[in-house]
């Protein structure tokens, strides 16, 4: 077990420093979200008095995630792909648990470094109280990337050859991925709500533990299998 620790760290931390060297997906990813979020401005805010639409911004921010969240994964394998070392890679002398494990930390660190960023921003553009419950909002975002970022890993890998990968992604992505999104969102619509019911988000954060439990323990299970040579 502590091998399998060791040789993700490995490979999650060259991921990191590769990013930090090009910082070519995080500046693209964080465009994206930007993007996105201004378009929704301008969708769901209204011009004459500067109020956000009832119930969007829940939708909005997961939505948000969501779609930088697929760009991200789409670039997971594509530096192996393109030098060729994906091989390599997957002969190496471990696990390949550890291969899955070291992608899906590196990206998830990519990830809540651009939450950081787009979770204020929301707050900002739709007037959302994310100060409301910091805590419970923050692990309600964390437990929902993890269980999308999840399945996502996975499929990038799967997909890793395939000619149209970047169609074929979210065409299998989203349709997993759902209960994660729908859990994530009414857990933040019941902090965002007018009378918030706390309560309730701790309910779906709870849901959304366990949909992460079960996505990790099968994306390891099936990882192996799906990345033959």
């Amino acid at each position: 077990m502590i091998g399998v620790v060791r040789a993700a760290w490995l490979i999650a931390r060259k991921d990191l420093r590769v990013e930090m060297r090009s910082r070519e997906l995080a500046y693209t990813t964080l465009s994206f979200a930007v993007t996105c979020l201004l378009v929704f401005a301008f969708a769901f805010v209204r011009g004459d008095t500067g109020v956000v639409m009832d119930g969007a911004t829940p939708g909005i921010l997961w939505v948000a995630i969501a779609f930088s969240g697929t760009l991200a994964l789409g670039r997971t394998f594509e530096r192996e792909r393109q030098s060729e070392t994906l091989r390599a890679l997957l002969l190496a002398p471990v696990e390949r648990g550890a291969v899955y494990l070291g992608k899906l930390t590196a990206l998830l660190a990519l990830l809540f470094l651009i939450e950081l960023l787009l979770v204020p921003f929301v707050g900002l553009l739709f007037q959302a109280p994310i100060w409301r419950a910091p805590w419970l909002l923050s692990a309600l975002v964390t437990s929902g990337t993890l269980g999308f970022a999840a399945v996502g890993t996975l499929f990038s890998a799967m997909l890793v050859r395939a000619q149209s990968r970047d169609v074929l992604l979210p065409v299998v992505l989203y349709p997993i991925t759902i209960p994660v999104l729908i859990a994530g969102m009414q857990g933040t619509a019941a902090i965002f709500a007018a009378e918030p019911d706390f309560g309730h988000a701790r309910a779906w954060l709870s849901m959304l533990i366990f949909f992460d439990a079960v996505f990790v323990t099968l994306a390891l299970w099936t990882f192996s299998p799906v990345m033959t040579d």
